[in-house]
């Protein structure tokens, strides 16, 4: 019995990251039946989603810092 998944929305950056390049790897190396192929495309789009959430909270929290600091 194999462990369920990590919810995509309880991955830190580095864990969505990691988990997505083991994905396109499985998906590049093929021989993956249909429904086996369409569950990673699925599951790796969420995490190319959780990681552009990331990506922009970061993003948003950088300018909030050098907002503060030009005031």
């Amino acid at each position: 019995m194999t462990d369920a998944p990590t919810p995509v929305d309880q991955l830190s950056y580095e864990d969505a990251r990691d988990e997505l390049s083991r994905v396109v790897a499985a998906l590049e190396h093929g021989g993956l039946g249909l429904d086996e192929s369409l569950a990673l495309w699925e599951r790796g789009e969420a995490l190319a989603t959780r990681c552009t959430a990331h990506l922009e909270g970061a993003r948003a929290r950088i300018e909030e810092a050098l907002n503060e600091a030009d005031d």
